[in-house]
């Protein structure tokens, strides 16, 4: 099947044949002809399998028509932070550049004046995160009784960020008789109960197996410690042919340190954080898509969502807390086709993490140096089924993690806070600082300039290495317990050269 199949207008598919595509992905062939019909969707389908493309190509064409109001969008799509928003934005530019649209981009760490100004001309395309779009609506600076089609993109990322009471506002201010599209990675209780309220007799479609990393990237775990980190990650940049990577730490101070350590070095490197304000993060992420820098130090806002062609690497400094985490992570290589390798740092203190991991993808990591340096295929025990473990988004991270680049924080608080997620979470794991104070300020406030900085906590010492558990740990696990340190005995690649106990 072609594009030319699924009935969009030729000035349509010229811009998608110009942007260099002629075949749909699976999503795209299920959804675009039902959203060009008017139907209700509910799309179930990962990151990166060109589900934005699903719904922006047919609202291009939808809105070909008609003409704009001042303060009335004509259509409304709902993002959960501002990267995944202006990369929505960026496709309308990009495959509506043949029609005549008006857009209009509602986030936060941006002049709120200016917004307001594009909304008085009157836009087609609104593209907004809840919590910017709230404050504007109760300003009275927007209309909602003129949109006629609404998009709520990763659905389980808002129910985890909070921002389910907001969308449910906000589908009560909408024409009732409006189309609705909702896209998740997964289908918990709240979002089926939200899709039950406020879509009508949508088409179900799913895509891709729940759960599954990508078969085009070679993962591998390295066995290092705490202070061999960055000496690791230097040789390892050397030794490969790292055209271009993301390397991800789990605390914002770690992104920072790490950053100017290999700028130091003499890399080209450029990082984004929750602290780093609206502006900056845009022109380090096109440095990086430019070339101009070619690593990428990111905290997990980065993880979720972020498109960037021709990542060949993706190295995890810090082994993610969370297992569904790794999946996001690891998924900005290897994409559209692509092949791709993923690195992922393990210490003692990482064994339960590693394990959570490895129960969730449903396989076992090889250590580089051991096997064939990919992915085995041996079952792990205690892995999910097929058909019931989470999808790769399910479970977004926990509070100190989550990027709530634009909740109002009063009204967050007014609401009781955030929501949990329902999926089981990972036994604890020893570490420096509790996730809940390192990252919490991950997420910046709505006004940026009103933040001050972060005092530097001394971290504290850790505890001794526990013995690893014989019934349940991976045989490259083995941990010595009577190792003064805690630091790895097993084998480490010769090409590193890395003395574990410096």
């Amino acid at each position: 099947m072609k594009f030319a199949d699924l009935g969009l207008s030729d000035e349509t598919l010229r811009a998608v044949t110009e942007a260099g595509y002629d075949t749909p992905t699976p999503i795209q062939q299920q959804a675009i002809s039902p959203v060009l019909m008017m139907k209700d969707i509910i799309g179930i389908a990962q990151t990166g399998t060109g589900k934005t493309a699903s719904f922006v190509l047919p609202m291009i064409d939808i809105l070909a028509e008609g003409r704009s109001r001042a303060r009335m969008p004509r259509s409304l799509i709902l993002e959960p932070t501002r990267e995944l928003a202006a990369q929505v934005a960026e496709n309308f530019e990009k495959y509506g550049k043949y029609h005549k649209l008006s857009m209009a981009l509602l986030i936060g760490g941006v002049s709120m004046g200016d917004q307001i100004k594009a909304l008085e001309k009157g836009v087609d395309v609104l593209i907004a995160t809840p919590g910017r779009l709230m404050d504007l609506f109760e300003r009275g600076k927007i209309m909602l009784n003129g949109c006629s089609l609404l998009v709520i993109d990763e659905a389980d990322r808002m129910l985890d960020m909070g921002f389910i009471p907001d969308i449910e506002s906000i589908c009560t201010k909408l024409p009732a008789n409006r189309q609705t599209l909702l896209f998740s990675a997964t289908m918990p209780p709240p979002i089926k109960k939200l899709a039950d309220k406020f879509l009508t007799n949508p088409k179900y479609i799913e895509v891709a197996r729940p759960a599954t990393a990508n078969v085009n990237i070679t993962q591998r775990l390295i066995k290092t410690s705490a202070r061999g980190k960055r000496e690791t990650l230097i040789k390892l940049l050397k030794a490969e042919k790292v055209s271009t990577a993301i390397i991800f730490c789990n605390r914002k101070t770690t992104v920072r340190d790490l950053n100017k350590s290999l700028k130091q070095s003499g890399f080209k490197s450029g990082e984004i954080h929750g602290d780093i304000d609206q502006g900056t993060r845009i022109a380090e992420l096109d440095a990086f898509k430019s070339g101009a820098i070619n690593l990428l130090v990111a905290s997990d806002v980065a993880a979720r969502g972020l498109d960037i062609k021709g990542v060949s690497h993706v190295f995890n400094y810090d082994a993610p807390w969370h297992p569904d985490d790794y999946v996001h992570r690891i998924g900005r290589t290897g994409r559209a086709g692509a092949s791709g390798v993923a690195y992922t740092f393990v210490t003692p203190a990482d064994e339960e993490a590693i394990d959570n991991i490895q129960k969730l993808v449903g396989y076992k990591v090889d250590y580089l140096g051991e096997g064939d340096g990919g992915t085995s295929n041996a079952p792990v025990e205690g892995a999910a089924a097929a058909d019931a473990v989470p999808e790769a988004e399910a479970d977004a991270p926990e509070p100190a993690k989550r990027d709530t680049d634009d909740a109002p924080t009063a009204r967050r608080r007014s609401r009781g806070g955030r929501r949990e997620s329902s999926a089981p979470r990972p036994a604890p794991v020893e570490r420096a600082d509790p996730p809940a104070k390192a990252d919490i300020a991950d997420a910046p406030r709505e006004d940026a300039s009103a933040r001050t900085a972060e005092p530097a906590r001394a971290e504290r010492k850790p505890k001794a290495a526990k013995p690893a558990r014989v019934e349940d740990a991976a045989p490259h696990k083995q941990v010595d317990a009577t190792s003064a340190d805690g630091d790895w005995n097993g084998p480490v690649p010769g090409f590193l050269g890395i003395k574990l106990d410096a």
